[in-house]
């Protein structure tokens, strides 16, 4: 049932996103190709670098560094959407980099996790993506439902109300998975977190910050910084699990995906609940 479940919850989030989205916001994103390219190099080289300086200067085990390395590999998250709008961020930049990143990532993830364990771990090992299941699964869970849910807010199908309550429950469900990935995970998080946790939450600040940077550098306006800042910290950590637990048959690889995905949750939340306050602040009339 969790093996249908998570999907289902995930594409639902993802069609309340569509709904709230336009043609003309993929077509304003799609017009600045510059900020696409920055999102690409943030995500596909400066993440991996990143994290290969967190592991050195932190002098991580082996297998600690090629988990960090493998989770810095992974493209951006599907929930990295729903945290973007839910902290007024550019949304529509968010899906397409997370669209583009994970296509990319049949290129990226076997050239760096193969150079990291062949760094870290003096291994001769390949890795290769189940291109059909990891495309599929990118369709029926992230551009099909987001494709329907533009397709219904475009032609005003479903009512105001509906669409609200739509929104309502699909924050709902996101809150249902941050949830259940904490109760989950939270034995492996307790026992690794004093090893594993400073790499982890240096990283997920450190690309954030980089991710924020750089839209600043261009000068986006503030909710571009934040579509940026959230697609780079908010990492497919369920892909990093799978490959270190399924196809490297290496469950210890897995433990700073794990613990990632708690500590990239935290981070969010606060940049949702700073953001919160400061658009409140800006909308305010004035004393």
């Amino acid at each position: 049932m969790l093996k249908i479940a998570l999907p289902l919850g995930l594409a639902f989030i993802m069609f309340s996103l569509g709904l709230g989205l336009r043609v003309a916001d993929f077509r304003r994103v799609l017009a600045r190709p510059g900020v696409i390219g920055l999102g690409l190099l943030a995500q596909t080289v400066l993440l991996p670098l990143t994290a290969f300086a967190t592991a050195t200067a932190l002098a991580l085990p082996a297998e600690a560094a090629v988990g960090l390395m493998i989770l810095a590999a992974c493209p951006g998250g599907v929930t990295a959407g729903m945290v973007t709008r839910l902290a007024r961020g550019d949304t529509a930049l968010s899906i397409s980099l997370t669209a583009l990143t994970s296509l990319l990532a049949f290129v990226t993830v076997p050239l760096i996790v193969g150079a990291s364990m062949a760094h870290f771990l003096a291994a001769d090992t390949s890795v290769r993506l189940p291109v059909g299941q990891a495309v599929g699964g990118l369709f029926l869970i992230t551009l099909l439902p987001v494709g329907l849910g533009l397709w219904l807010g475009e032609r005003g199908t479903l009512s105001a109300t509906t669409t609200a309550t739509v929104h309502r429950v699909a924050t709902a469900v996101f809150a249902l998975i941050v949830v259940f990935t904490f109760t989950s995970q939270w034995p492996a998080m307790a026992q690794h977190a004093p090893q594993v946790g400073p790499a982890a939450i240096l990283l997920n600040l450190a690309t954030m910050t980089t991710g924020a940077a750089l839209g600043l550098a261009v000068r986006l306006p503030a909710d571009g910084r934040v579509a940026l800042a959230m697609e780079c910290g908010m990492q497919n950590s369920a892909l990093g699990i799978t490959l270190a637990v399924s196809l490297l048959a290496a469950p210890a690889l897995a433990v700073p995906s794990v613990i990632y995905a708690f500590l990239m949750n935290v981070t969010a939340f606060a940049v949702i609940a700073a953001r919160r306050l400061r658009v409140r602040a800006a909308d305010a009339p004035p004393a």
